[in-house]
């Protein structure tokens, strides 16, 4: 890392809710029944998103961010074709962590809230660690 983030620094994200973004396009094989609306799964890769936009400067070359803990509710269900933006902001640093309040919203107001804590890694070493948890 070549710069310490600011306390404060605040990463976005948004996306027009479409139908791979829906609860019920997270089971493939439809034997599990979900409902036609934006998935918590979708909400928490736009935190995720956002709060890895807010870290963007500080990387060096071969740097990235990974998500480490994600703490959050999902409190409104968003129907297809809604708008839905994510704010990051980084709180401060607990050891390695970086810590984010991340906020996500549609038109009609917040959808969600909670805690995502991220890490810096080396991009090459962190797929040599995936790839050694391939079994033979």
């Amino acid at each position: 890392m070549t710069n310490e983030l600011r306390a404060g620094a605040v990463g976005t994200a948004s996306r027009v809710v479409g139908q791979s973004d829906l609860a019920s396009a997270l089971s493939p094989d439809h034997i599990d029944h979900f409902p036609d609306v934006f998935a918590t799964a979708g909400m928490v890769a736009l935190m995720e998103m956002a709060a890895s936009r807010a870290m963007a400067g500080v990387l060096e070359e071969g740097e990235l961010t990974a998500g480490v803990l994600v703490n959050v509710t999902h409190t409104a269900a968003t129907p297809p074709g809604a708008t839905v933006r994510a704010r990051a902001r980084f709180l401060g640093r607990e050891g390695k962590f970086y810590r984010f309040e991340a906020v996500a919203e549609d038109e009609a107001g917040e959808i969600g809230r909670g805690i995502h804590d991220r890490a810096v890694v080396r991009h090459d070493r962190f797929l040599e660690g995936a790839e050694k948890r391939r079994r033979p």
